[in-house]
């Protein structure tokens, strides 16, 4: 039987912001992330000891990414409690505009067990091209459709285009 068809993304967890233990506390120390692309495949940074509510671990992780994925999920613990987490869209950072093996750089607010906010993670994404043999179910193969603009002076559609960073 073969494996589905996946990409390999690099996910570089940079660092984090104002993470908090029971909506309170702020996190002392040996904060680390865990990013899933599904979820038999994930990949964790080592601890941040020293950080505290802001560490900053600047590790790439390597994972595939199958086709059909939509979200990649980055998890923030400090020790063995799970503190907040986040489902980023496969399309903030794959397929559209954006070229293969461009670099994105996010951030995203995390929430709680609860949906509280609690902290925010920045990390950086590349998807490795150049097999040519799997791309982002995510991609836009349709058009991209503005939106309505109430009161506004143009014609009623507001359009949006990614700019890359270098």
């Amino acid at each position: 039987m073969d494996k589905a068809p996946s990409m390999v993304i690099e996910v570089t967890v940079i660092s984090a912001e104002g993470l908090l233990m029971n909506r309170r506390q702020p996190v002392k120390k040996n904060a680390f992330v865990v990013v899933r692309s599904d979820p038999f495949n994930s990949r964790s940074t080592g601890m941040d000891p020293q950080g505290g509510s802001c560490p900053s671990w600047n590790q790439k992780l390597v994972m595939e990414l199958p086709v059909h994925a939509r979200f990649i999920t980055v998890e923030a613990h400090s020790g063995n409690k799970a503190i907040g987490s986040a489902n980023i869209p496969v399309t903030d950072f794959c397929g559209g505009f954006l070229p293969e093996n461009s670099l994105s750089f996010l951030s995203y607010r995390l929430r709680d067990g609860g949906g509280e906010k609690n902290g925010i993670v920045n990390l950086s994404v590349k998807v490795r091209g150049g097999s040519g043999k799997a791309q982002c179910s995510a991609s836009c193969a349709r058009p991209w459709m503005g939106f309505p603009a109430e009161n506004k002076v143009s014609n009623g559609i507001v359009t949006g285009i990614p700019v890359l960073y270098r």
